[in-house]
């Protein structure tokens, strides 16, 4: 009769391999020899289109909301008259920023949580019917206090983020994940192109189409007819939802719950697939812990960048800025996500098929210097053919400007290409497809703790370098480039950990 172990003494040793384990298991099980290789090879698992589809669409709806401020939340701040002082607008603006990031962040657990017990499905649609009702009430708002309130309470309607990769996972295995895993991973970047894109076409509608569109109610409102498109799309996005995306959490598909104690005759087998960790155990495994830091590195910078792109457009060029229309802003941002979408399409299967994912991700993480060094340049530029005469730029200087801009954004998008990356070394080094919630959960929790005080910070030390005129005003640069040199030391160690697995 085998002997029987309680989990707690049976725990310990799992740890110490149960990566290696699960990744040996994984194999051994879907190349049981060299022709059932062959086959899976030339035979890939169908991908369900519709239920990818729809993941793809609901991808959309969180950098849409997030994003779809930034070309007007600068003017929106100096509308409520929050301060006297233009230098410290970018400040109030920061706080709204993070005001939806930091309440996303603090509700991640108890979404995930709720996901873990009624399944993806109502969590997910629970998620959009909230956004879409504060998207709305947010462009509604006559004070900066409500301004707050409803960001705040959109962040948290936005908590839901783990789920939808969580989703994303349990619909796909390695033989189908580069395609769809870069496939999903472009509808990000297209959320990035619409939000900014809508933000600044359609903010202050009255007085830029006056001849459609100068009703009172616009003029009274003149930020609710972006947010009333974002808040469509969303809604539009639960109602197919709410027909047609299917449970992909096999639990609440079959009723039965995943046992995590066995007796010693069945631990070999079922070890690197049944286990549960709690936070402090995955944060024991060191790719795991590797991956959260670099996590919240790289969503730090990226967050960073389009706080201070923004920012940076928007400044008067003798001030270090580019003095950039909103329109003009929200183009250039439309134009990093369109730069994206390319890379996602054309570029992510192939190197994900031929080259190691932790290098790759390395590699993306080391552009970020790079990065925020350049944008001083934009400025020399913009300083070299400004018209004395009329204060504007030549249009040969435009021009140049806009070539360099695009070459800049190039940079940025392969820079950011490592969120996907991210996303399959998470697939791949889960200890236990039991954890796989836990483990996404925690890793997003990284990133959006990030994200969260991002826009804060680097709007605080964009609005100091430029009222202080230390280092010309770029006091901000070697601040972002240290940090972002930093960022390349955690996906440094992530090279390593994996080396040894």
């Amino acid at each position: 009769m085998p002997t029987q172990h309680s989990e707690d003494e049976i725990r310990p040793l799992l740890r110490e391999d149960a990566i290696q384990a699960r990744l040996t298991t994984e194999r051994d099980q879907s190349e049981p020899d060299v022709e059932g290789a062959r086959k899976l090879k030339t035979a890939p698992t169908p991908i369900p289109r519709t239920q990818l589809g729809i993941l793809c669409l609901l991808r959309i709806v969180d950098p849409l909301s997030f994003n779809q401020i930034f070309p007007y939340i600068n003017e929106f701040v100096s509308d409520l008259y929050v301060t006297d002082d233009p230098s410290q607008v970018g400040f109030y603006s920061g706080l709204v920023e993070s005001a939806f990031a930091l309440t996303q962040l603090l509700s991640i657990y108890l979404w995930s949580y709720t996901s873990d017990h009624l399944g993806r499905r109502p969590v997910v649609l629970a998620g959009l019917a909230g956004l879409a009702t504060t998207t709305l009430l947010f462009g509604l708002s006559k004070s900066f206090a409500t301004v707050m309130l409803t960001r705040a309470l959109g962040g948290i309607a936005s908590g839901n983020v783990p789920v939808i990769p969580s989703m994303l996972i349990e619909i796909t295995d390695e033989s189908n994940q580069a395609v769809a895993f870069a496939f999903f991973g472009m509808w990000w970047p297209i959320g990035t192109i619409a939000g900014p894109l809508i933000g600044g076409l359609l903010s202050k509608p009255a007085a830029r189409f006056p001849k459609y569109l100068d009703y009172q109610f616009l003029r009274d409102n003149p930020y609710f007819l972006p947010c009333l498109m974002v808040a469509s799309f969303t809604l539009f996005s639960f109602v197919v939802a709410s027909f047609m995306l299917e449970e992909t959490m096999e639990s609440k598909k079959t009723g039965k719950k995943l046992n995590v104690q066995s007796n010693s005759s069945m631990i070999a087998q079922e070890n690197a697939v049944a286990t549960r960790y709690t936070a402090k155990e995955l944060l024991g495994f060191p790719v795991i812990r590797a991956l959260c830091f670099s996590g919240f590195a790289l969503s730090f910078l990226s967050t960073a960048f389009d706080v201070l792109f923004v920012l940076f457009c928007y400044s008067p060029v003798l001030l270090g800025g580019l003095a950039f229309s909103p329109s003009e802003i929200g183009f250039a941002l439309s134009t990093s996500g369109f730069l994206a979408a390319l890379l996602q399409v054309f570029f992510m299967p192939m190197v994900l098929n031929r080259v190691d994912h932790a290098k790759l991700y390395h590699f993306s993480m080391k552009l970020w210097p790079y990065v925020f060094l350049s944008l001083p340049l934009l400025n020399v530029i913009a300083r070299l053919g400004l018209d004395e005469e009329t204060g504007r730029l030549t249009p040969r200087t435009v021009q140049v400007l806009w070539v360099s801009i695009a070459l800049m954004l190039s940079v940025f998008r392969l820079a950011v290409i490592a969120y996907s990356v991210n996303m399959l070394l998470v697939k791949k080094y889960v200890p236990s497809p039991a954890s796989l919630g836990s483990t996404i959960g925690l890793i997003q929790f990284s990133i959006c703790a990030a994200r969260a005080i991002a826009p804060a910070v680097a709007s605080s030390i964009f609005a100091f370098s430029a009222s202080t005129g230390l280092l010309g005003g770029y006091l901000w640069v070697p601040v972002l480039t240290t940090f972002a040199f930093m960022g390349s030391l955690f996906s440094k160690n992530i090279v390593k950990e994996t080396s040894r697995i």
